[in-house]
């Protein structure tokens, strides 16, 4: 059971994911809170990490690092997606172990299963088929870490655990076109096009692929949540069970800001994957639960969105 003063590092804080757990834990009345700029600790580097594990005696660990991004860049980034999720992983999940950190929580995507999964996604269905080729090299670090902290936990009997959410949005998103996912992204054209009296937005693919999302809070609390708990799996799904298709994203988007306008498809761009909703009873069984409407999370991420965009 963690205590309030537990010392907690949270990786990737100034992120999407971390920056979120952070307010929770602090919300939630934790006063031990640890974090690194990438300026003074390079996560990729091993020995700089290993030595920053030894001196500051770690207790628990949520690592929310990670590079990350939507299908133009994890299609053009290949290289970086890989080494970099590999590097960031090995080193925290290794250092953990070597300074008996017990209890971890190692993030991953609803993208490391099967392009043609059974749906919606079971945890058992991982390494079942072939993945999605947009985003392999970033599915493939992800599993390996899945792969190693079920490794350490059968070896060392440590309780790692890794969470696998659908897609997260929220304060604190990217909102670059060239490596943002897709709701970020439709946020962001919609709005230009409201304040630039645009009559259409270009959106990718045929619009028909659908997605699940979830508020970035409700995923910080399912890394506090699964952090004080002792699971007999290694690998837990979390999501809504709610999908919709990119098209009708962007209606609901575009009504909530009550602006009105042309859809036009590019479909010579990629798809991805045709769906990939995933079951997350398992987590429910454990007594976790998402608790954020997409029309609430809507309304938080546009008005954080406008006012960072007025500065």
């Amino acid at each position: 059971m963690l205590r309030k003063n537990t010392k907690i590092f949270v990786s990737g804080h100034n992120g999407l994911v971390g920056s979120a757990v952070i307010r929770r834990l602090i919300n939630k009345g934790f006063k031990n809170l640890l974090t690194v700029s990438k300026r003074n600790l390079d996560l990729r580097d091993q020995k700089k990490v290993f030595s920053f594990f030894k001196k500051e005696k770690i207790e628990a660990v949520i690592n929310t690092a990670a590079t990350v991004g939507g299908i133009l860049a994890n299609d053009k980034f290949k290289a970086d997606f890989i080494y970099n999720n590999l590097a960031i992983q090995n080193n925290i999940i290794h250092a953990c172990y070597q300074n008996n950190v017990k209890t971890l929580i190692f993030l991953g995507s609803s993208c490391i299963y099967p392009k043609k999964s059974k749906l919606p996604i079971k945890e058992k269905y991982l390494l079942t088929g072939e993945l999605e080729k947009t985003n392999e090299p970033y599915a493939i670090a992800k599993i390996a870490g899945i792969k190693m902290c079920e490794s350490y936990n059968f070896q060392y009997n440590t309780n790692y655990k890794c969470l696998m959410p659908c897609n997260i949005y929220g304060p604190k998103d990217n909102y670059d076109p060239k490596t943002s996912h897709f709701f970020p992204a439709l946020i962001s054209k919609i709005i230009k096009a409201k304040k630039n009296n645009k009559d259409k937005i270009i959106i990718w693919g045929s619009g028909k692929v659908k997605r699940e999302l979830m508020y970035v809070d409700d995923l910080a609390d399912a890394c506090i949540f699964f952090l004080e708990k002792k699971t007999k799996e290694s690998l837990i799904n979390v999501g809504t069970g709610h999908e919709m298709s990119i098209s009708d994203y962007a209606k609901f988007i575009l009504n909530e800001l009550n602006f009105k306008c042309k859809i036009t498809l590019d479909k010579k761009k990629p798809d991805g994957t045709k769906r990939k909703v995933i079951d997350s009873k398992l987590a429910l069984k454990y007594g976790w639960k998402p608790k954020i409407s997409l029309q609430k999370g809507l309304q938080i991420t546009i008005k954080e969105y406008l006012y960072n965009s007025s500065k």
